[in-house]
């Protein structure tokens, strides 16, 4: 069995973010990547973070229509495989506030990895190469920083 890798919001992001070309293009490399091999794993908490965030132009310097936003959801829904947020997943995410600290969003992040036995998080809002319960955090966007 291949590893999969959850890939968090702020990695679609910066696929998309002009701003800052260096991240934009780790962010579109490492999606290519996951793409290509068949390993990337999203979820719905995911891409509802990511419509809010890229059809904001007070969040996103370059905001998307929401036609153009919902064609690039409905891409990554035919491309990605989408795991969807549980009530499990709720619950695990409220321990991971208790237990780890993590904001909720984080924590539900976290715990659907945890809960869907993907051992890697692809994010920039974990700290790097931290691992919690069997979960892997690492930041794309910095690849001298970790190794995959």
């Amino acid at each position: 069995m291949t590893a999969k890798f959850f890939v968090d919001t702020n990695i679609l992001i910066y696929a998309y973010d002009t701003s800052n070309p260096d991240k934009q293009t780790a962010a579109l490399q490492t999606l290519d990547r996951l793409v290509t091999s068949g390993t990337g794993v999203i979820s719905t908490q995911v891409l509802a973070e990511f419509f809010v965030t890229v059809t904001s132009d007070r969040k996103f310097p370059n905001a998307l229509s929401i036609v153009e936003a919902g064609n690039r959801i409905q891409n990554y829904i035919l491309a990605w495989e989408v795991v969807e947020v549980t009530g499990a997943i709720v619950l695990e995410a409220i321990r991971g506030v208790k237990e780890y600290q993590l904001s909720f969003w984080d924590a539900q992040i976290w715990a659907t990895a945890k809960l869907n036995q993907i051992p890697v998080v692809y994010s920039e809002d974990f700290n790097v190469g931290a691992i919690i319960e069997g979960v892997r955090f690492i930041n794309p966007l910095d690849p001298p920083k970790f190794n995959t």
